[in-house]
């Protein structure tokens, strides 16, 4: 099977995991200075119960994996989770997003425990935005983080860069030059509209301000860049890397192409990100379901998935988590 089909249509073969609500961070878009109240260990799914989760939704068609956070980095012995979902039959990716402060020292033992692919959340290249971005960490440790991974044979290794008007709009030019200078991958994302945080920029302005570096040239899936998330990727003449586009705010089409489905610490099965419906499969993996049981938890909260989310023209859609507690 190549995935799930959901009541639309949409081939949902995409599954996030945030092991973590826990992060060494506070992004302004993320959680507020002081953090948020953290989950108690023993309400957060262990490996084993991840495990199970893993097993039941590759049975159904799940064939790709992301560890999210919190930041994934934090949690204890994470590649002894990414060594026992890589030999799960039918995975056949299994990647992860962190915020790369502790990339460098477990880049070479991610690679050999069997993990496929790193994304990197950097927002902006300057030391002293970096720390009012993310409020702590060091942007030193993420550049060092992003040069392990390559070392250690991740490839691609994707920038994901959140645009703030005001606060590292500045800097789009020089993200994209890096596709020049080092081969990155950047992926410039839209702001999702929470109060209080700032305003986003949309991905029209975006691809109009690097046409002042040359034209944007769409990106053959052959070149194994492009995969089936929600990103649209372009290259500027003669650049290694690339610039992909990940606009669910203005594209009309985003969520057409939706293929995931996101589970949060506590063992909730999220639909859509920005809805409040989760189906708990904590409870039931506590009191022994069946693998048939789960599946059938899993097929209903993929029928329950909306056709897409309500974010029109910026609309603020506020819901009962932080990001670090649902998963990036």
């Amino acid at each position: 099977m190549t995935g799930i089909l959901d009541s639309f249509g949409r081939s949902i073969n995409y599954l996030r995991i945030s092991v973590t609500d826990r992060c060494n961070l506070r992004c302004l878009y993320c959680m507020p200075p002081e953090g948020v109240p953290q989950m108690p260990h023993s309400e957060i799914l262990s490996y084993e119960e991840i495990r199970t989760v893993v097993r039941a939704a590759a049975e159904l068609g799940i064939n790709k994996i992301r560890l999210t956070g919190g930041e994934p980095l934090v949690r204890a012995e994470l590649p002894k989770l990414i060594k026992i979902l890589s030999r799960i039959e039918g995975i056949q990716e299994l990647s992860l997003t962190t915020n790369g402060t502790f990339l460098k020292n477990y880049a070479l033992e991610l690679k050999q425990a069997g993990l496929s692919r790193v994304n990197v959340s950097l927002d902006t290249l300057k030391a002293d935005k970096f720390q009012h971005i993310t409020r702590l960490g060091k942007l030193k440790d993420v550049l060092e983080g992003i040069e392990a991974a390559k070392e250690a044979g991740f490839h691609p290794v994707k920038i994901n860069t959140v645009v703030m008007r005001g606060i590292n709009d500045d800097e789009i030019l020089d993200f994209a030059r890096m596709t020049y200078k080092d081969g990155w991958h950047v992926r410039f994302i839209e702001l999702m509209p929470f109060k209080g945080v700032a305003e986003f920029v949309p991905s029209i302005e975006l691809r109009q301000h690097i046409s002042l570096l040359g034209k944007l040239e769409p990106c053959p899936d052959s070149i194994g860049i492009t995969g089936n998330g929600p990103a649209m990727y372009y290259r500027l003449s003669r650049a290694k890397g690339t610039i992909g586009f990940i606009s669910p705010l203005t594209e009309a089409s985003f969520c057409s192409r939706c293929n995931r489905m996101r589970l949060t610490p506590d063992g909730r099965l999220r639909p859509c990100l920005l809805r409040e419906d989760e189906i708990d499969l904590k409870m039931p993996l506590r009191n022994n379901a069946s693998m048939e049981g789960l599946k059938r938890l899993i097929l209903k909260a993929v029928a329950s998935k909306p056709e897409h989310h309500h974010l029109e023209g910026g609309n603020v859609r506020l819901v009962k988590r932080k990001m670090s507690q649902i998963g990036g």
